[in-house]
């Protein structure tokens, strides 16, 4: 089989290439190929269920049409400063222009028109004063609040408009290698149940996610496809009661708080914050249960959740940065006996675990009902626990009430991003015809930079071809 361009995985860097391949008028044949399900047949059973189902042999949460994105907090970050180190590879300006167009496509699609964090200008004020008291950074970007229900609805629209504009979607097809050829790559062997066959493409690009990060690096070490070392985020969800966060929650909506604490100065940040949301669970390759977090445009929580992560940045002589992630998730879930842990700060610092009896009397009740109490501690590395329990007594200061005995830590919530695939400007790897795009790549983090990284992908193809 043959096409024009051959995107791997329909998430959001590929959903925009092949939307910006359209709009641009490019006659170039698409052919779109994903392992899960198309959106509308998407169905998490944890809401008749009450527990996490261990769907096979994928999880619906984090795998089909739009990725991870359909079933998320549904946020978008119109900042260059969040969303990944894309602005370093082709130039912040270029970058926001790049959000600012993707934002008004998502408008198109029936996004909010309403943005987070950009009123209230002396309030924001107040807030990173009391940060900088303490050493941290307030990033306030602003925020387009999709919702988890109302992001489900535009990556629907998404798909209808792609396939009725002529793009080959498969669903329920995996890639399993790539073809090379004297260095180049032809494009690339898939698979759909039991049958196998091979696609060739002028350009082959691979938008697989964070959920194809291990995959994709398995590929480039395979191939010799140029990459280095990338960061990997292992931390905990944190939630509150909503009248602890009530002052940041108004103004903000979500609290970017990065900070360097001592004695081991790793990066720490508040990432994905959700006012009135929902601690949920996401399943892995290999039974790897991680914490995240959802936000509804209508259904509200009495709760604030908020992941805390510190960053890792491995040398020489280590490689394997998402296995060592992955590691600290399997020893997690082992104390867990297959569930995410919960435990309470107060009970961290008196060096116990908590028991269910406890959570059941205080004032914070947990919104992942099936979470087990116990100890978080004896599965977290040190260092990145020294780290977090120091970068939230910091946050306390800037929201009170945030470091209290009851307030919750689930466990393990890890980030896995690819080894960062060495590329140019104009996104190709050191393997001609062969690009890599959003989480994948280990250049962007989240929704919105990844969507835009598929708008440039988008164009620069689009350019090379006649236009109808």
């Amino acid at each position: 089989m043959n096409t024009d361009i051959l995107i791997i995985g329909a998430g959001p860097a590929g959903i925009f290439t092949a939307m910006e391949l359209l709009r641009q008028g490019s006659r170039q044949k698409i052919l779109l190929v994903e392992k899960g399900k198309a959106v509308e047949e998407r169905r998490c059973p944890k809401g008749q269920t009450g527990r996490c189902m261990n769907c096979k042999p994928y999880c619906h949460i984090t795998t089909g049409f739009s990725g991870a994105g359909a079933f998320s907090d549904g946020k978008l970050s119109l900042s260059t400063e969040v969303g990944g180190d894309l602005p370093q590879l082709i130039g912040d300006d270029l970058a926001q222009s790049l959000l600012a167009y993707t934002d008004s496509i998502y408008l198109e699609f029936g996004a909010d028109s309403h943005v987070e964090g950009v009123s209230e200008k002396e309030a924001v004020k107040e807030i990173r004063k009391r940060a900088i008291q303490t050493g941290l950074k307030l990033v306030d970007c602003p925020i387009r609040h999709l919702g988890t229900e109302k992001a489900q609805e535009i990556y629907t629209a998404i798909e209808r408009y792609l396939l009725e504009n002529g793009v080959e979607i498969r669903f329920g097809c995996a890639c399993t290698d790539l073809i090379l050829q004297d260095g180049v790559c032809l494009g690339a062997y898939l698979t759909e149940g039991q049958t196998e066959y091979s696609v060739f493409a002028k350009h082959t690009i691979v938008a697989a996610g964070r959920r194809g990060a291990d995959w994709f690096d398995k590929l480039c070490a395979q191939h010799g496809i140029a990459h280095a070392p990338g960061t990997v985020d292992i931390g905990v969800r944190v939630e509150v009661r909503n009248e602890v966060m009530e002052t940041v929650n108004n103004v903000l909506y979500e609290s970017k708080l990065i900070g360097y604490p001592k004695p081991f100065k790793n990066k720490v940040r508040t990432f994905c914050q959700n006012p009135g949301g929902f601690v949920s669970q996401e399943n892995y390759d290999n039974n790897l249960a991680v914490v995240n977090g959802h936000s509804y445009k209508d259904k509200k929580s009495s709760n604030t959740n908020l992941a805390i992560l510190c960053s890792h940045n491995f040398t020489e002589p280590f490689h394997q940065p998402i296995e060592y992630a992955q590691k600290v998730g399997e020893l997690t879930n082992m104390l867990g006996a297959g569930h995410i842990l919960v435990q309470r700060y107060g009970d961290i610092l008196d060096g116990k675990r908590t028991w269910q009896e406890e959570l059941s009397r205080s004032n914070l009740k947990p919104t992942l009902p099936d979470a087990v109490a116990g100890d978080i501690t004896a599965a977290m590395p040190y260092r990145a626990m020294v780290n977090i329990l120091h970068f939230m007594q910091a946050v306390d200061h800037v929201v009170p009430g945030f470091a209290a005995v009851e307030t919750l830590l689930y466990s393990p919530e890890l980030k896995f991003y690819s080894n960062r695939v060495k590329m140019d400007a104009q996104l190709n790897t050191s393997v001609p015809n062969l690009h890599c795009l959003g989480d994948s790549s280990g250049w962007t983090r989240g929704l919105m930079m990844a969507s835009a990284m598929g708008v440039l992908m988008g164009r620069l193809l689009a350019a090379e071809s006649p236009t109808a």
